[in-house]
């Protein structure tokens, strides 16, 4: 039986906020997207609302963690931009697709990082590759399901997202080893928003008219955005970034939950069974002794532990 200290069940605890709080985006997204929102001016402004967000509440209870090496900013500055790209290609492929289907195709990114974590160095063992294979059977079947009404543009442009959200994960995890969760996810966050407040920018189209409905959806994704960029990155400073993926399963189920009672989303029986072998790779991550971080890239002060 593992035996967990108090830093891993708190971040266990973090994790699951991360989780609830992420599960929310496709449903707001939905929702604003019904009010004729469109993806740019969705993204732009929710990025905006969650940075405007956290800087209010360190500028009133936080000053301490706003300070940040050079170092460690050009850290989050990259960590952000990818992240804010990622956000883009999310909520344009979101704009075609089921909220359902989204959230099953987003739940890719725990593979992103296991392979891009290989990529770096860690082991890849035969129940990773086992992994693999039931993911891509799992989209496979979930793409196949109903082939004439499929956007196909939307899927490809949701598992991109998902790569860059698992390598922002990755990259996340090298920069907290210099600077606290807290203040990563300031800077962090706050790249984002520039970055995707730029490509709203460039677009050069008015911002479209938003009823309440919408600026509901819009200052709801905000907060969620902000919490869970707080909690994810709270999680991913105690554990790690497979470990902290590892909870996929539960961001998805909280997403599957909310679009059927909140969207009337259904899936056919074909996807629920992509969706079950997408869950059950996920949950073998955590029986994947292989996939834990590499030594040399934990910093000193966990190892004392």
């Amino acid at each position: 039986m593992i035996r967990l200290n108090r830093k891993q069940r708190v971040g266990i605890l973090y994790t699951a906020l991360a989780s609830f709080f992420l599960g929310w985006a496709p449903i707001l997204g939905k929702i604003a997207y019904s009010d004729n929102v469109t993806p740019y001016t969705l993204v732009a402004f929710r990025t905006v609302a969650a940075a405007l967000l956290l800087w209010i509440a360190f500028l009133l209870f936080g000053r301490r963690d706003i300070a940040i090496t050079w170092r460690s900013l050009l850290g989050c500055i990259g960590v952000g931009a990818v992240n804010g790209f990622g956000s883009i290609l999310y909520y344009t492929s979101l704009a075609r697709l089921d909220a359902s289907l989204a959230s099953l195709l987003n739940s890719l990114y725990p593979l992103w990082v296991v392979l891009f974590l290989f990529a770096s160095g860690q082991p890849l063992t035969g129940l990773t590759l086992a992994r693999v294979g039931l993911s891509m059977l799992g989209v496979y079947l979930l793409t196949r399901a109903r082939p004439g009404e499929l956007d196909w543009m939307g899927v490809v442009l949701m598992i991109a997202s998902a790569a860059t959200y698992g390598w922002h994960i990755v990259l996340g995890q090298w920069v907290l080893a210099d600077v606290s969760s807290r203040t990563a996810a300031l800077y962090i966050l706050t790249t984002m928003a520039c970055v995707v407040g730029a490509a709203r920018v460039v677009q050069a189209r008015p911002i479209e008219t938003i009823q309440a409905t919408g600026w509901v959806a819009i200052l709801g994704l905000g907060l969620t955005t902000a919490l869970s960029r707080l909690t994810m990155f709270s999680a991913l400073e105690r554990l790690g970034g497979v470990e902290t993926s590892i909870a996929g399963p539960m961001e998805l189920l909280v997403s599957l939950v909310l679009a059927l009672l909140m969207l009337g989303d259904r899936l056919t029986s074909v996807q629920w069974i992509g969706g079950a072998l997408l869950m059950l790779s996920l949950w073998l991550m955590s029986r994947d002794r292989g996939m834990r971080l590499a030594e040399g890239n934990v910093p000193l002060e966990w190892r004392q532990e």
